[in-house]
């Protein structure tokens, strides 16, 4: 059994000094990443990350990790999951945002799909957002049980608060747009082994 550890979380300046002798590792939606990435971050998205460990584990053995994400929520969620399987790894305080925020470059994959994509906290509050406007024109418009839709919604985004996950945000990256064409598991994982 392996002994639970405790991620770190470093600044932007604190990775930034480090970058090189980091395995990182990118979180978010092939879609996201191909937007703009830290360099030499290979796209493992959270849902795919327990599938990953694995290679996961291999590049953990030969340096240090570092998990990013947009915010830092998904990979401090990611880095917990490898925590809990005894996989040390580190995560960005703020992710690529505060990143870029701090004038840092990202890089931009050639061979993905680079269409404009919303980040997934964006997508989900537009979602909700309009979920909740529907249920409520639909409630004064056509019958009051509508109105039940927005209730659903209000009800679904105090849940994700309170267990700070959100099905709304595993459904919505599921969808196509959120997993373009050229953005393969299986290199990101050929790279975490080593090959």
């Amino acid at each position: 059994m392996t002994t639970p550890l405790t991620p770190d979380t470093l600044t932007v300046a604190q990775a930034a000094a480090r970058l090189d002798g980091f395995t990182l590792i990118d979180v978010r939606t092939p879609a996201e990443y191909a937007t703009g990435h830290l360099p030499g971050a290979v796209n493992v998205p959270l849902d795919r990350v327990r599938r990953a460990l694995p290679e996961i584990r291999q590049a953990a053995e030969r340096g240090d990790l570092l998990v990013v994400c947009a915010s830092g929520a998904r990979s401090e969620k990611a880095s917990g999951i490898l925590a809990a399987e005894g996989v040390p790894a580190a995560t960005l305080a703020g992710g690529t945002d505060a990143w870029a925020s701090e004038g840092r470059d990202l890089e931009r994959p050639v061979a993905c799909d680079t269409r404009a994509v919303w980040g997934m906290e964006r997508q989900v509050r537009f979602t909700a957002g309009t979920l909740v406007l529907l249920g409520l024109v639909l409630g004064l418009l056509v019958h009051p049980a509508f109105q039940l839709l927005s209730a659903g919604i209000a009800g679904g985004l105090v849940f994700s608060a309170l267990t700070d996950t959100c099905g709304m945000a595993v459904v919505l990256g599921k969808l196509p747009h959120n997993r373009p064409r050229g953005t393969d598991l299986e290199g990101a994982l050929a790279t975490l082994r080593g090959n």
